[in-house]
């Protein structure tokens, strides 16, 4: 019999041990240095909007629904058009005169996907998806038109204090054709790109941004807008839906990885799976957000796991990432550092990147998740912290790219982990990215990645050469970029090797317009003893 916790610390307790590292978890061959394994490619993978990793948040399914007005209420009484339910379809035709319908689905998340299915068209119009504000009536609207049943243009309208402030319309790739097209609108706060998909492969058609207009990271706002889809028919037009749906989604590249740890950077390994945090890209440097994924290191079967906003205390749902994220083993609460990159948001206030603290009483992992975050007072548009609890020196450690000329690693140190930094070693004299502090048996290392197509190994904490990582088939060749993440984690004995490597590649989606970060496939590599 499982006798009930009474107590808040011992609720506390009970979490930590289930949550604890298995013992022996950072003694993957002792005494091995990092240059010394050898890490060999063992998988690669892209998510690009893969349907089974989608978290859902609301959805109209016509097969499943059974009072269309009750569930899915009009939005727009008296408008011409009819709605019909059958066979798993919404027709909504025009026989007379033509008019309109808005279709409530769901609410609105500024970080979320958004898609809608459509399976056949007749005549002339347009189908697509709105998403309008209950008060002021500001609106986003993304629309597929068509003509004589065949697909013309995506179009994107964005009204403000009761005036169009943007009207755009792109062509549709050539050969697309009206037979179960999704038109998908990939929000990111402060702008949204628009993609068509047929026969499972998405295209870029279009991208917009909005911030000028008004801030959709403000919590108020997110508040009062609702997700709907929304028919413009001409006389005689008939448009077959078979779906519409708002989910968080993976998006169409990943990268920035980095394990989950607790205080002393050990990697937290529960119920079998390692857990990450990863950038899902969006387009530019204000549209990326930051994500949690999990991972069984026997094999590789990445899971889409949750999204992480952060909360400054001034009613904004922020966008930071390339996020360190620590579970304090004393209290219980998640922790960690993040990048400021919201403040290139453009939403008409005067921010600056910087390095964040963060922290939350709930597990952050799953679903959508809200951090408190404020500065640690380090000056400079630094990047890529990680950070562990050093207990034989008794002080903070935080390794990140130093922002002058180039990012540069240096390692800073405190009494606290949120705040009084100052500096310790570095910064390098080399390009850098994807900082990491990682225990190889019982001795901490520096590892971060480079411009220069090498992976570096300095030694900890003073940041003097150690060698350079091992890499078959890197994530890099002569055509694309170098700066990559090197993400290495120990592993205990039982597993096919006693480390792993998960990186990325720098690779674009296409069709960005530059600049562009969309960057990228995920790369496994098991690392061994390299022989003598």
């Amino acid at each position: 019999m499982i006798k009930p916790v009474s107590s808040r610390a011992a609720i506390i307790a009970v979490t930590l041990s289930l949550l604890a590292p298995p013992a022996g978890l950072l003694a993957a061959e002792d005494g091995v240095r990092p240059d010394q394994i050898q890490f060999r490619r063992q998988a690669v993978a892209r998510m690009v909007f893969d349907a089974g990793q989608n978290i859902p948040l609301s959805s109209l399914r016509p097969a499943k629904v059974i009072d269309l007005d009750l569930m899915h209420p009009e939005m727009l009484p008296g408008n011409g058009v009819r709605c019909d339910l059958g066979n798993g379809i919404l027709s909504v035709s025009s026989p007379q005169a033509g008019g309109a319908s808005l279709r409530w689905v769901g609410g609105f998340n500024p970080f979320a996907t958004y898609e809608l299915v459509i399976g056949s068209a007749e005549g002339e119009g347009s189908a697509g998806m709105t998403f309008l504000h209950s008060g002021n009536g500001d609106s986003l609207a993304a629309g597929l038109t068509f003509k004589d049943g065949k697909p013309e243009a995506i179009t994107w309208d964005v009204q403000a204090d009761g005036k169009r402030v943007t009207g755009v319309k792109w062509p549709v790739p050539a050969g697309t054709t009206m037979e179960d097209l999704t038109l998908r609108a990939q929000m990111s706060a402060v702008g949204v790109n628009l993609f068509l998909e047929s026969a499972g492969r998405s295209d870029l058609v279009g991208y917009s941004d909005f911030s000028e207009h008004f801030d959709l990271r403000e919590r108020e706002r997110i508040q009062r807008i609702d997700f709907a889809i929304r028919t413009d028919l001409k006389a005689g037009a008939r448009v077959v839906l078979t779906g519409a749906s708002s989910c968080l989604s993976p998006g169409s590249g990943q990268a920035d990885i980095r394990a989950i740890t607790d205080e002393e950077g050990a990697p937290l390994l529960d119920d079998g799976r390692l857990w990450l945090t990863m950038t899902l890209r969006g387009r530019a440097l204000p549209h990326p957000l930051q994500g949690v994924f999990s991972l069984n290191p026997s094999v590789f079967d990445l899971r889409f796991e949750g999204v992480i906003v952060f909360d400054m205390d001034d009613e904004l749902l922020r966008n930071d990432l390339a996020s360190h994220l620590f579970r304090d083993s004393k209290t219980g609460e998640w922790r960690g550092w993040t990048t400021g990159f919201s403040a290139l948001g453009g939403a008409g206030r005067a921010e600056e990147k910087g390095i964040l603290a963060i922290r939350s009483v709930r597990d952050p992992r799953k679903g959508f998740s809200i951090m408190k975050a404020r500065p640690i007072g380090l000056a400079g548009a630094h990047e890529d912290p990680h950070g562990v609890y050093d207990k034989e020196a008794g002080k903070w450690r935080l390794l990140l790219c130093e922002h002058g000329k180039k990012y540069r690693a240096g390692i800073w140190e405190s009494d606290h982990w949120d705040r009084g930094y100052v500096r310790l070693a570095g910064p390098v004299e080399m390009d850098s990215t994807g900082t990491l502090i990682q225990k190889f048996g019982d001795k901490r290392f520096a590892l971060f990645g480079s411009a220069d197509r090498k992976i570096y190994i300095r030694t900890y904490p003073d940041l003097q050469p150690a060698g350079e990582l091992k890499v078959d088939l890197p994530p890099w060749n002569d055509q694309n970029g170098t700066r990559i993440w090197p993400n290495v984690i120990p592993l205990p004995e039982g597993y096919p090797a006693p480390y792993i490597a998960l990186m990325m590649d720098r690779v674009n989606f296409p069709g960005m317009p530059k600049p562009n970060w969309t960057y990228g496939a995920l790369y496994l590599y098991h690392g061994h003893p390299a022989p003598p």
